[in-house]
């Protein structure tokens, strides 16, 4: 079989390419230095194992021969995992945004030798339609543009470089107070949906960053009206599709504005951050339904995102295999949604009827929206109504009704076992183990759980042995060997979740870990003319530019927890 250099890799990502007809690189000198010689422009490829439409642009154009030839013969093709460089992906990504208004993965960037970008998308289909440039069109063109008027993009580069440093070095200035507090919650509260939760339109995602802050400014400024944005969200999130009602854990986000139709991937950083949340409303509330979800969480990061010697795996696919005996043919979610007489099969006529009832099942499929036909006559799982609704609806007592619908879920939850699990991303980041570090010591105490304290210790201990040397991190282990050099979210993420676990266990060695950790972080990204921390050391002169990530998305910013 046909293989290129990815082969030698540890990620899930390049080795899911190490076959493709196209000639990849790693990110390294290797490659550059063959941009150099050659005079050729860099064609760099960001993704992640995960990405759908990662997965797509592969079928389409990278497995193509015809696309790979031009791809080979004009550029030097480079491939990133931006979960292990979230360095390359923030500093390019920032490229696209600026000139395109939008981002995403996988993410398509153009260089010269000296790694300035000069053109970028996300995802191109291989010939042109839907109103976008066919990726082979747009290869021709490059290509061609290359050769007659090198001088000019090699300037367009040197100046767009230019423009991105000054938008780094813009800080915002002033006094941080109640007035800023105040304007960020009016932003929230004119977004709000006070009927299905979250914020804005679809697709809607958890943002469990923007809960925080609403909790808090909730409970610091007495206002009702913003913890009820919390809990709210965080109500009809939990029984949405969003959160697999069978396997516990939530999706990465909603395609429509009711928490219905997922994106069906799973991330650890989501599962460790939303688990918080739900703990978070039921210390506030009492309400046993967020201890419940919040557990919900836990068992299935333990049960199916845990390597046996403790550390956390990053994250499990959208798409999974529709048909076994056709292994290569995969579909969105297929691993999760439901024939109704599947389920009637398995449970028999009266628990399947109660069962439906409660998760909203239909034989002829729940989906009404489905422009891809993927979900055609299928059902996802959600929460049309709560057990004491059903039992009334079916003059049952509620005792008996819960029992049965437990074992119904036991049995479809051995049933949905035996389908082709997704593709399982089992690379081990210290980022995203130290937060759920912080999130299983907190379950640890507000829950009175000591088997959620050893899964916290296990991680963290996971990460001191293999992923921590002589006063500095790594970033990934994944198959016995660690790699890449730490950035500030792995330094910040793991010591807040040792400041967290040293409060569940009093160990003193936590804290003293998380010190010294902070310390080593100052001493690689702190800024100490402008404040802040950057987000990489400065050590690697491949990197173009150094940033300051200043926003909380899917994940926090680094400053943020740091700080």
């Amino acid at each position: 079989m046909l293989t290129n250099r990815l082969a030698q890799e540890k990620s899930p990502y390049l080795l899911q390419h190490a076959h493709n007809p196209v000639d990849w690189y790693p990110w390294g000198e290797e490659a550059f230095e063959k941009a150099r010689s050659e005079n050729k422009p860099i064609f760099l490829s960001i993704g992640y194992s995960t990405c759908h439409w990662c997965h797509v642009m592969e079928r389409e154009s990278f497995e193509e021969e015809r696309i790979a030839v031009v791809l080979n013969r004009f550029f030097v093709p480079i491939k990133v995992d931006r979960e292990e460089r979230p360095d390359v992906d923030h500093i390019y990504m920032t490229f696209v945004q600026a000139t395109t208004g939008s981002g995403g993965w996988p993410m398509s960037v153009w260089l010269t030798p000296a790694l300035r970008p000069f053109y970028g998308g996300t995802y191109f289909p291989p010939d042109s339609r839907w109103g976008r440039p066919g990726f082979l069109q747009v290869l021709e063109q490059l290509a061609t543009a290359w050769e007659k008027d090198r001088e000019r993009i090699v300037k367009s580069g040197d100046e767009v470089l230019s423009q991105l440093e000054a938008m780094v070095e813009t800080t915002g200035s002033g006094p941080i107070g109640s007035a800023l507090f105040d304007s960020a919650y009016q932003q929230f509260r004119r977004l709000f949906d006070s009927g299905l939760g979250g914020f804005g339109s679809a697709p809607k995602f958890p943002r469990p960053s923007s809960l925080n802050f609403l909790l808090r400014y909730g409970y610091s400024n007495t206002s009702d009206e913003a913890i009820e944005m919390v809990l709210t969200t965080l109500r009809e999130m939990s029984k949405g599709g969003m959160h697999d009602q069978l396997g516990g854990g939530f999706h990465r986000y909603s395609v429509d504005s009711r928490w219905f139709v997922p994106h069906f991937e799973k991330m650890l950083y989501d599962q460790a951050q939303l688990a918080v949340s739900y703990l978070e409303a039921y210390q506030m509330t009492g309400e046993e339904r967020f201890a419940s979800v919040a557990r919900d969480v836990f068992e299935y990061v333990l049960r199916d995102m845990t390597h046996p010697q403790g550390g956390f795996y990053s994250a499990e696919d959208a798409d999974s295999v529709i048909d076994p005996e056709k292994p290569g043919v995969k579909g969105e979610g297929a691993f999760y949604i439901w024939d109704y007489e599947e389920v009637r099969k398995t449970l028999g006529n009266q628990t399947a009827e109660w069962f439906s009832y409660r998760y909203g099942l239909a034989p002829n499929g729940n989906v009404d929206e489905d422009p891809h036909s993927e979900f055609t006559g299928r059902n996802i799982l959600f929460e049309r109504f709560s057990v004491a609704e059903t039992a009334r609806h079916f003059n049952v007592d509620e005792p008996t009704l819960q029992k049965s619908l437990s074992d119904a879920e036991t049995k479809l939850l051995d049933l949905r076992g035996e389908r082709t699990r997704p593709h399982l991303d089992d690379k081990i980041l210290t980022a995203w183990n130290g937060l759920m570090i912080s999130a299983f010591a907190k379950g640890a105490r507000i829950l009175d759980e000591h088997r959620y304290l050893l899964a916290a210790q296990r991680s963290a201990s996971f990460l001191l042995q293999h992923l921590y040397t002589d006063g500095n991190l790594l970033r990934r282990w994944r198959d016995g060997q660690s790699g890449v050099g730490a950035f500030l979210d792995d330094y910040a993420f793991f010591a807040q979740g040792l400041l967290d676990l040293y409060e569940a266990d009093l160990d003193q060695s936590h804290l003293l870990t998380a010190i010294a950790l902070m310390n080593q972080a100052r001493s690689l990204f702190e800024d100490p003319a402008a404040g802040g921390f950057f987000g990489a050391a400065d050590a690697d002169s491949s990197l173009v530019m150094r940033f300051k990530g200043d926003h909380d998305g899917a994940e926090p910013s680094g400053n943020s927890i740091a700080i």
